[in-house]
């Protein structure tokens, strides 16, 4: 149990600051920055094509 809680502690210390510094109310954008990902395709589900 000893080893589960140092492990944990130690996960949480380590996620401190992945974001990046803390920044100010008054310094954050107004905007968000456009999505850093794009998804396009098409799906489809069922038999597709073939002579009818």
């Amino acid at each position: 149990m000893t080893r589960l809680f140092a492990f944990a502690s130690l996960a949480l210390l380590a996620a401190c600051g992945v974001d990046g510094p803390p920044i100010p109310p008054s310094q954050v954008p107004a905007e968000p920055p456009p999505p850093a990902v794009t998804i396009s395709g098409q799906a489809q589900i069922g038999v597709v094509g073939g002579n009818g």
